[in-house]
């Protein structure tokens, strides 16, 4: 019996799971986890949302909220789904918790208090309006190589360059619109030009034959192009402190603290099971493997080794099976376009179909090369392949044996008449293969292959015609049948696990392990009663594809029209900044054209809290007798300001078309004057 340590990229918690992350990474992973325990082996299946880093704090300025709201919402969403998926991790934790503090900070001071950073100080932007030293992500510019101007100061979503903020043409800040300045500040570099050595001697002399292509390649392009120092420090307000005395403003670089997530998530499992959590991390037996997407490639295996080599505790990944990308209906999965399968949605929309899902990604696994997911395939996957090959014959036999024999299986009388029998074993040991190889998508073909076997079996032998006139070789068919339906439940567990547990359930059995499945054991003798197995899949029909289609249309035609008619986004502001404005309900007691101003119109407003003058531009859109007694939003608190020789008191909340022509933002209903609005 071997330990193995498996580990699930630890997803942003900025949103929730698409197909994307459940076809790179978690149901890869989680098929991996479940067939080692079918071995006997030592396996701890480990995962957690990551909750630091820029993506999120942008999220939160952008909906006004703080970033610990944000990773709490999307923590306890993305910890639902896997569970509802199956995803059978022993802990899923998350980086805001105290553990992975104090673990991340301790495994910080051990490396510098080594001598293992370098301290170094640096020119960085600096937004002076916002009083902030800016990550690359909240500088905004023009992307040099194509132009788009929206690109960010890591990379250009465009044209998928990677990019640093000095390449950017007029950079400014997210923050302020403002042009940032360059400004010295401190942080501690990890040199991992000294790691050159080590990590070129350790993949690409060490696993050279046995680790991925893409992952292999990524790794050697990197070395080739040679490794530089990079910092493990930043200066954000959102992440876990750096650890040393006056140094304020300045956290643990994400990619430093969140590999860590996998260590205390692991030591959050320990304290809860009263286990040793030491030799999942240290023991040189135990295997350390990392299921990630091939973006994930250079942290784990250049940066979060050279991590743990530089402490000298921890063991080094045995492998690191990186996958590449799903697309959607033959385009991207892009969250900001909502161009995705949302997991969560899935749930709610195909309730009860989870195994259809991890069926169809896992067909679809992008394990050497992108893939596509498209629903008419999804549904042509469930309907020809669960229904009508798995599901069809598990029912037959199931039929058979409870028509003829009561639910008992009858016995066998001559063995070696079929060599069927012989393919079970075979198939459990050729499925074994392919996963020990990471090849998930041939390990599911195995399988089906015995399903399509049964069929075949069953139609050539018709043990519903020979069951009168030649009893004992019906017995025979249908005993031969009952094995291979045994097997199939017990062998499609990492799989379709639901669909298992139902036909173990049936069959009256519980699980064997995988060794005694390779090595043929018996599962269902003769004489055993089972059940009548119900249903396991249900056809998709027409209706169901056609909504998931149009949603995905309606974002796409919702997607060819943001941004063509809407003005941009203006500059985000603070929740605190929000909470500050003052909208009140007035009523319009006067108005009148302002003399030689073509476009204003000067008002008289009870606002309930007074009565005050307020100039506006819409004298095109409207003609003062109209306005009289009409109900309004005024913003009350707005700094007074002199337009045409008249002192403006507020301003009066409008909406404007593309065209130009306004509407006024009212109650449906007369409300009192001086009513705020929230």
């Amino acid at each position: 019996m071997s330990r193995y340590t498996i580990t699930t990229a630890l997803p942003y918690a900025n949103g929730p799971l698409h197909i994307g992350h459940l076809a790179g990474v978690y149901v890869p992973a989680d098929v991996y986890a479940r067939y080692l325990r079918r071995k006997g082996h030592d396996i701890l299946l480990i995962g957690g949302s990551d909750e630091h880093g820029i993506p999120i704090t942008i999220r939160a300025k952008k909906e006004g909220v703080t970033p610990q709201d944000i990773v709490d919402r999307y923590h306890e969403m993305m910890k639902k789904t896997f569970l509802e998926l199956g995803i059978s991790h022993d802990n899923y934790s998350r980086t805001t918790t105290s553990i992975h503090t104090r673990t991340a900070q301790e495994f910080f001071l051990k490396l510098y208090h080594d001598g293992k950073f370098t301290e170094e100080e640096t020119e960085q932007y600096y937004d002076e309006k916002a009083g902030e030293f800016l990550a690359d992500r909240y500088i905004v510019g023009t992307c040099p190589k194509c132009g788009n101007t929206n690109a960010y100061g890591d990379q250009c979503e465009k044209c998928g360059s990677t990019l640093s903020p000095d390449e950017l043409i007029d950079p400014h800040s997210m923050l302020s619109g403002e042009k940032p300045v360059l400004k010295k500040t401190k942080h501690w570099y990890l040199p991992l030009n000294e790691y050159h050595d080590f990590i070129s001697e350790w993949i690409l002399n060490g696993h050279k034959n046995d680790w991925k292509p893409n992952v292999y390649g990524q790794v050697k392009s990197w070395l080739d192009d040679g490794l530089k120092p990079r910092a493990m420090t930043r200066d954000l307000d959102w992440g876990i402190p750096v650890p040393l005395e006056g140094e304020k403003g300045k956290v643990l670089y994400v990619w430093f603290d969140a590999p860590i997530g996998y260590i205390s998530s692991t030591i959050e499992w320990a304290e809860r099971e009263g286990k040793d959590w030491k030799p999942y991390w240290q023991d040189k037996d135990t295997k350390l493997i990392h299921f990630i997407a091939k973006d994930n490639i250079v942290f784990h295996c250049i940066i979060f080794p050279a991590m743990l080599k530089a402490h000298k505790e921890y063991i080094l990944p045995e492998n690191v099976p990186a996958n590449e990308f799903l697309n959607l209906e033959n385009d991207k999965i892009s969250t900001s376009r909502n161009w995705a399968v949302w997991a969560h949605e899935y749930l709610e929309d195909f309730p009860g179909k989870q195994d259809t899902l991890r069926y169809v990604l896992l067909t679809n696994a992008p394990e050497t090369k992108d893939n596509n997911f498209t629903w008419k395939d999804f549904q042509t996957k469930n309907n020809s392949e669960l229904v009508g090959i798995f599901g069809n014959f598990i029912n037959r036999v199931s039929v058979l044996i409870n028509t003829y024999y009561k639910g008992v299986i009858p016995k066998l009388s001559n063995p070696s008449d079929y060599p069927e029998l012989e393919e079970l074993s075979k198939t459990a040991r050729e499925i074994s293969s392919y996963l020990e190889k990471y090849e998930f998508r041939n390990g599911l073909t195995a399988l089906m292959n015995l399903a399509r076997l049964g069929n075949q079996f069953l139609q050539v032998n018709e043990p519903w015609k020979t069951h009168k006139d030649n009893p004992e070789k019906t017995a025979d068919v249908l005993f031969v049948s009952a094995q291979i339906a045994a097997y199939l439940a017990e062998l499609s567990e990492p799989f379709i696990p639901f669909s298992s547990k139902k036909l173990l359930e049936g069959f009256n059995i519980s699980y064997h392990s995988w060794n005694e499945l390779e090595a043929g054991k018996e599962i269902l003798p003769g004489g055993h009663t089972i059940n009548q197995i119900p249903l396991l899949f249900e056809k998709i029909e027409d209706a169901a594809i056609d909504y998931q289609i149009k949603k995905l249309e309606d974002s796409k035609k919702e997607n060819e029209t943001t941004g063509k008619e809407a003005e941009p986004q203006k500059d985000i502001i603070s929740w605190g900044d929000f909470e500050k404005i003052d909208l009140r309900i007035g009523t319009i007691i006067e108005a009148k054209k302002v003399e030689k101003a073509d476009k204003l119109l000067e008002f008289k407003v009870d606002t309930g809290v007074d009565v005050r003058t307020i100039v506006s531009g819409i004298a095109e859109s409207f003609s003062p007798e109209e306005l009289i007694g009409k109900q309004v939003t005024v913003l009350l608190n707005l700094a007074p300001k002199k337009i045409r020789g008249i002192e403006s008191h507020g301003m009066l909340l409008l909406t404007k078309t593309p065209e130009g022509s306004y509407s006024f933002i009212t109650p449906d209903d007369k409300i009192t004057d001086g009513s705020t609005v929230n």
